[in-house]
């Protein structure tokens, strides 16, 4: 297998994940033709069909899949490495697109300030991530990076810095009965219908932030269902139901005709710092120190 292309293991590794010839060339940026013969280029070095092509389907042979899973991750550790190098050759610059959900709060705003402080050659974006789908970003690599709400179960995802652990809070409109209470418990959510979240975000996690039962198996009714935060303000605010938030979410949307009341025996919000495995960079991690300092509250005691 002397004088192997890496373009050839990019097209198989686009095509083992894709499978589509079409769409595989897209994110190469190069012609299906172009992709079949880096694909034929390959399997005459191994030897054997690696991939099987009909009218209808495109799918792995056993060893295309066997050298998909020993491939993938070693191309991935190659690409970390050269983006290591690179940084440390040049320090950490180009650009860091940070996701966020609701609302990028103190702790996330003080990190990209330390993190611009300490690395002036990297630009920083701040890019809202949709309610309803907060690993879909990641996934398609429209951001580098990612705070979202736990639970975090997705393969191929990194969970760096979790902070903000705070009690939950549940949004009512001030007309609502709950709105002149200090505090709720988890039972009194038996008779309020919670707001959840429609949409691609896997069911784990949408249970999450709209639990059907509460920790001792009490019923909690089902409310409508949004795919974005001002959506579910608004029904709020519509007396259509109830919402729960983090804390730092529902201290940033605090409006006049919203009231957020802290809710015991729920487990407590948290946020993450998220990334993909396959698109970890230098400047992921050093923004995930960066983080790791402003949520400990380090830099400030300097």
């Amino acid at each position: 297998m002397s004088s192997l292309e890496s373009r050839e293991l990019e097209a198989f590794l686009a095509l083992a994940e894709e499978l589509h010839f079409g769409r595989a060339g897209e994110r190469l940026y190069v012609s299906q033709s172009r992709v079949s013969q880096l694909l034929r280029a390959l399997e005459s070095r191994v030897g054997a069909r690696l991939v099987e092509r009909t009218s209808r389907r495109v799918r792995l042979t056993p060893l295309g899949e066997q050298l998909y899973e020993g491939l993938r991750p070693a191309f991935d550790a190659i690409l970390t490495t050269l983006d290591d190098v690179r940084a440390v050759a040049r320090g950490v610059g180009g650009l860091l697109r940070i996701g966020f959900q609701g609302t990028a709060d103190d702790h996330v705003m003080n990190a990209v300030a330390l993190f611009q402080k300490r690395h002036p050659d990297c630009s920083t974006e701040i890019v809202e991530i949709p309610l309803s789908d907060p690993f879909g970003p990641l996934h398609r690599h429209e951001v580098d990076t990612a705070v979202v709400l736990m639970p975090v179960e997705e393969s191929g995802l990194v969970v760096g810095q979790v902070f903000s652990e705070q009690p939950q809070s549940l949004a009512v409109s001030t007309r609502h009965p709950f709105a002149e209470r200090e505090s709720l418990s988890v039972e009194d959510l038996a008779a309020c219908p919670l707001i959840g979240v429609r949409g691609p975000a896997p069911e784990y996690w949408r249970r999450a932030q709209a639990p059907s039962t509460g920790p001792g198996g009490l019923a909690i009714p089902a409310g409508p269902v949004v795919t974005t935060l001002q959506e579910g303000l608004a029904l709020v605010q519509a007396d259509r139901g109830a919402m729960l938030l983090c804390r730092p979410t529902a201290d940033y949307h605090g409006r006049r005709a919203i009231t957020f009341v802290p809710v015991t025996g729920l487990p407590d919000s948290r946020l993450a710092l998220v990334w993909h495995r396959s698109h970890e960079t230098a400047r992921v991690r050093a923004f995930s120190q960066a983080l790791a300092t402003a949520a400990n509250g380090v830099e400030g005691r300097r």
